[in-house]
């Protein structure tokens, strides 16, 4: 199947359109129409090269979501017309017990991410969602809800699924005290999920600039990192905090912010942090954690989710040939909202 994208060819240089191929079908899998792709974090720092040397030239993205066009002879679960998404991975072993336990994400021989990676069959790299076709395997689409609304659901399978995840293992519920670091995509969506779960919400940012959005997305307010009068009148006052913080930073101010058996997960930085001061987690049996994405289960639960609760992510929609204006907003920092493109401009 031919097809276009936008590729990055360097870690220096600009994202440009790329004609390329999908493969064909095989009997396992499904061809879809990209209507929207997601614009995350990640995508960044991969075509920027900042976790290593990349397969250029590549094709990013993995908050896809579009309508099926075609099926293979095997598949059961998907027919033509139908809404899908993709996220984070494509496929994994299958057969492992994290597989078996619906955690693909951690699959002990390794999930394949949705671009950048081998294919398990082929070999050849794997390119994602910035882009009007991809062929996925069956197990690996998603089905988008009626209730959704497609040209905002697309970060839901990254940003959404990466904040749910850890919500759900720890349990959060009515009356939890959840506070978020960072308003920027991820933490956006943590303090919208985690509202909508019955939890007591507070944003930790470094100023009061976005106060009036925290509170807009049901936060009770924010806690301002900077000012130590209020870190150190906060003390104990979390169960959990969703630290969603993309680059290296120091942990060990939000530490003492746990209350005994607390947890910190940290779900935005990939690669080295700061090391951090262990007197406040000795003495409140507190935790540093860390949490990828969720399976496919998982992160059909939390589109259904979404879908019940009326949560769409916050975006602006673009269109493809805005892209690096997109990124270069993004390197500046947090933004509370998520780009999306709408591929519809793209023709192959």
């Amino acid at each position: 199947m031919k097809t276009v994208g936008y590729a990055a060819h360097s870690s220096d240089a600009e994202m440009v359109p790329y004609h390329f191929e999908r493969r064909a079908l095989r009997p396992g899998d499904v061809a879809i129409e990209i209507l929207f792709s997601g614009l995350c974090h990640s995508d960044l720092h991969t075509v920027n090269g900042d976790w290593g040397p990349q397969p250029y030239p590549l094709v990013p993205g993995h908050e896809i979501v579009g309508r099926v066009i075609e099926v293979g002879t095997a598949v059961t679960r998907f027919s033509e017309g139908d809404r899908v998404g993709v996220g984070c991975m494509v496929d994994s072993c299958q057969e492992c017990d994290q597989c078996h336990n619906h955690e693909e994400q951690y699959c002990r021989h390794g999930m394949t991410p949705t671009y950048g990676a081998p294919d398990r069959i082929s070999g050849e790299i794997t390119q994602g969602g910035y882009s009007k076709h991809i062929v996925v395997r069956e197990e690996f689409v998603l089905r988008i809800p009626d209730a959704l609304d497609m040209s905002r659901a697309a970060p839901i399978l990254c940003a959404g699924i990466t904040t749910f995840s850890p919500l759900r293992t720890w349990n959060v519920g009515k009356g939890s005290r959840v506070g978020v670091i960072g308003l920027g995509g991820l933490g956006h969506m943590a303090v919208k999920l985690a509202v909508a779960m019955g939890a007591d919400v507070t944003v930790l940012s470094r100023s009061e600039r976005k106060a009036d959005e925290a509170k807009e997305l049901g936060a009770g307010g924010i806690l301002v990192s900077s000012d130590k009068a209020a870190m150190a009148g906060a003390t104990a006052t979390f169960d959990l905090i969703i630290d969603t913080v993309p680059v290296e930073h120091d942990v060990t101010p939000y530490a003492p912010l746990l209350d005994i058996d607390g947890t910190l997960v940290i779900v935005g930085q990939v690669g080295p942090m700061k090391g951090f001061m262990t007197v406040p987690m000795i003495f409140g049996r507190r935790r540093v954690a860390g949490s990828l994405i969720g399976g496919i289960k998982e992160t059909q639960e939390v589109l259904d989710f979404c879908a019940e609760h009326d949560i769409h992510p916050v975006c602006e929609v673009i269109r493809p040939d805005e892209v690096n204006r997109a990124f270069a907003v993004m390197s500046q920092g947090d933004i509370a909202h998520r780009f999306v493109m709408d591929m519809s401009s793209l023709s192959v």
